[in-house]
């Protein structure tokens, strides 16, 4: 027994080291986690209950964009947008979908843009850009998150008759 008491004792103070492994700290822990969180991307895109049925995401952000153009084309074209700038074809739209699902539309124009009265376009666009369908915002890691997007959008030329 006398034999066994000294090797006892070893073992047990060395076996008190693998009880003392270092546990990350919090700070170390969000570090790690921020930096593995891609942020240029969310885990699901802004959608409309016509596109909810689409499990693929891709297919969803398409149908999603596409919805998207079409309602603002159909809004535009309904007003005096293309006859007061009939060479004015194509408006970029600056879209950003908030958490709460409201939204906010930016017309984008060229810098050098003097050829358009963009506080006229801005002001048909901000008229007429109401009324939208539900949208249901991004989801990042769970929370609805903003996001931001350019559509072009295309205006058609009436008839005259």
């Amino acid at each position: 027994m006398r034999q066994f008491f000294p090797i006892f004792i070893c073992i047990v103070f060395n076996s008190c080291q693998y009880f003392e492994k270092q546990v990350p700290s919090e700070k170390e822990l969000l570090q790690k986690e921020l930096k593995s969180i891609n942020w240029k991307e969310v885990d699901e895109y802004p959608s409309v209950s016509n596109c909810e049925k689409i499990a693929d995401k891709k297919l969803r952000q398409q149908c999603f964009f596409e919805v998207m153009s079409n309602l603002i084309e159909e809004k535009l074209n309904v007003d005096t947008l293309s006859i007061l700038y009939p060479e004015l074809d194509t408006i970029e739209v600056k879209v950003t979908v908030f958490p709460n699902a409201t939204i906010k539309f930016e017309p984008q124009f060229p810098k050098d843009s003097v050829a358009y009265d963009t506080i006229k376009i801005d002001s048909i666009l901000h008229a007429r850009l109401v009324d939208f369908p539900k949208i249901n915002p991004a989801i990042k890691r769970g929370i609805p998150v903003k996001t931001q997007f350019i559509l072009p959008v295309i205006l058609k030329a009436k008839d005259e008759k």
